[in-house]
This record gives structure tokens, sequence and C-alpha cells, in this order.
């Protein structure tokens, strides 16, 4: 193919599709940022805190370069949420305060969303580059997200769907 969308996909310009999706991804990074750091303020769990430690890192990393990819299409990436101020657990209420489940649960909800948003990336990027970034988003969330649930699990957190545990005999006609 020859024309404007060969060669370097660095080069090529981002179509529409391609700007809003990194855009929202770097909107919703820096949502996720501000949450999981103020859950390490109500987590008790160290296991919890090292997985919302290694959430905090991956919407860091999403963040910058997400906001470099836009910077180069000359296009102002959403705002950065203000730093909240330090809290220690026993200083918030037991009534307002996230459980190590409640925590738990939302990272779990928020990740599985996170894989479906980057799969969607990925088949509408036409410039290699932003579907190989989104694969790469899309391989470290399923990985954590195989971590928290192994959390859960270990630690009796995880609220399983109905389970079918006897399966109905086969009707022979």
């Amino acid at each position: 193919m020859t024309g404007i969308l060969s060669g370097n996909p660095k080069e090529e310009p981002m179509h529409y599709g391609e700007i809003f999706t990194v855009w929202q991804a770097s909107m919703v990074a820096k949502g996720a940022l501000s949450c999981y750091r103020a859950y390490m303020y109500h987590a008790g769990d160290n296991d919890l805190k090292k997985i919302l430690g290694a959430l905090i890192d991956q919407a860091e990393l999403e963040i910058s370069e997400c906001d470099t990819l836009l910077s180069e299409q000359g296009i102002a990436s959403a705002p950065v949420m203000p730093n909240r101020p330090d809290a220690k657990l026993e200083d918030i209420p037991v009534g307002a305060r996230f459980t190590d489940p409640e925590i738990a649960a939302k990272l779990a909800a928020d990740n599985a969303v996170g894989l479906v948003a980057c799969s969607q990336a990925m088949g509408q990027s036409i410039r290699e580059d932003i579907g190989a970034l989104f694969a790469k988003y899309h391989l470290t969330k399923a990985a954590i997200g195989l971590k928290i649930l192994h959390l859960t699990k270990k630690k009796g957190w995880l609220i399983p769907p109905p389970l079918l545990v006897k399966r109905p005999e086969s009707v022979k006609a």
C-alpha cells in the first residue's frame, strides 16, 4: 500500500476514533489513579496494597504514554486530578471506610471493563503502534486481573454467581 498510511506508523495521522480512544484512556487512567490512591488509605491488607500499587504504576504509565501520543498530535489531554492529602486508615471513620473486600471487588470490575476497552481500541486502530500499545495494556490488565482473582479467592472475598454443582441428567429422546 502506498500513500499516507504506509511506512512508519508514528508518522501516520491518527483517525478520530483513535484520538478519542487515547484521550478517553488517559482520562480514565487519571480518574483511576485518584481512586486507587484513595483506596490505599482505606486498604488494610498488604496483598491488596501490592495490587493497588501495581494498578497505580499502570495508570501512571498509561497516562504518560497516552498524553505523549495526544501531544504529538497537538491535542490537549484531560486534566490531572489533584493529589489527595495523606490519610491513615485508623483516622477514617468506620462508616466512611471502604473495606478490603469492597476495594477488591471494585478493582476486579474496573479491570474487567479495562480489558474490554483495550480490546475495542485494538480493533479500531489502524496505526499499528496504537493497536500494540493497547495490546500491551490488555496483557498487563489480564495479569493483574488474575492476581485480583487469586487474592479474592484466597481471602474469601469472592462472591461467585450461582454455581452449577450438580449437572442435570441428559434426557434421551
